[in-house]
C-alpha cells in the first residue's frame, strides 16, 4: 500500500511538473553497480548481470540520483518480477557519443504487441500479467524521469521470450 501511494505521488508530481530535477555529479558506473548489488541482495532466484562499456570507472557525469534510481529500480524490478526463477536479468550501461544508454533485458513472459502502445499510461498493465502483483505506475514513472533528464525510453519484446527496455539519457559533465 505504501508503494502504491509513493508511486501515485511521484507520477502526480511528474504530471503537474512538481517533480524536482536536481542533477549532481555521479560516478555513473559505481552508481549503477550499487543499484545492481542492492537488488541482487533482495533476490535469490535471479542473477543480475551488470556490464558497461564506453564509460570508465570513476568517470563523473551529472544525473539526478533520485530520478535515475527510480528508472533503474523500476526497470530491474520489473525484469526480476516478470522472469521465471533461474533466468538472468542483464543490465548494460554504455556510451553512444554524448548519450548514456541503460539497457535492461529479461527472458520472461514478454509483452504482447497490442500492449506496447499503452505501457507508459498510468495504471495500465499488460494483458498477460495474470496474478503477478503491480500498480501499473512503474513504467510511466520511468518515462517521466527519463524525460526530465532530456531522454527517452524504448521497448522491444516478444511474448514468451522476454523484453528489452532501453533508456537514453544525455551525458552532462560537471
Amino acid at each position: 500500500m505504501v508503494e502504491l501511494l509513493d508511486d501515485v505521488l511521484t507520477i502526480n508530481r511528474a504530471e503537474t511538473k512538481y517533480l524536482p530535477f536536481e542533477p549532481q555529479p555521479l560516478d555513473l558506473v559505481s552508481f549503477c553497480r550499487g543499484i545492481t548489488d542492492e537488488l541482487q541482495s533482495s533476490t535469490e532466484y535471479h542473477g543480475l548481470l551488470f556490464s558497461y562499456d564506453g564509460l570508465g570507472l570513476g568517470e563523473i557525469v551529472a544525473f539526478d540520483p533520485k530520478l535515475l534510481r527510480q528508472i533503474l529500480t523500476n526497470l530491474l524490478g520489473n525484469a526480476i518480477k516478470y522472469s521465471p526463477s533461474g533466468q538472468p536479468v542483464e543490465f548494460h550501461l554504455q556510451r553512444r557519443g554524448d548519450v548514456g544508454i541503460f539497457s535492461v533485458q529479461d527472458h520472461g513472459i514478454g509483452i504482447g504487441p497490442e500492449d506496447i502502445p499503452n505501457l507508459f499510461d498510468s495504471f495500465y498493465r499488460g494483458t498477460n500479467v495474470g496474478s503477478i502483483p503491480g500498480t501499473g505506475l512503474g513504467l510511466p514513472i520511468v518515462k517521466k524521469c527519463a524525460e526530465l533528464h532530456g531522454g527517452m525510453i524504448t521497448v522491444t519484446s516478444q511474448l514468451g521470450q522476454g523484453s528489452s527496455f532501453e533508456v537514453e539519457l544525455p551525458l552532462w559533465y560537471s
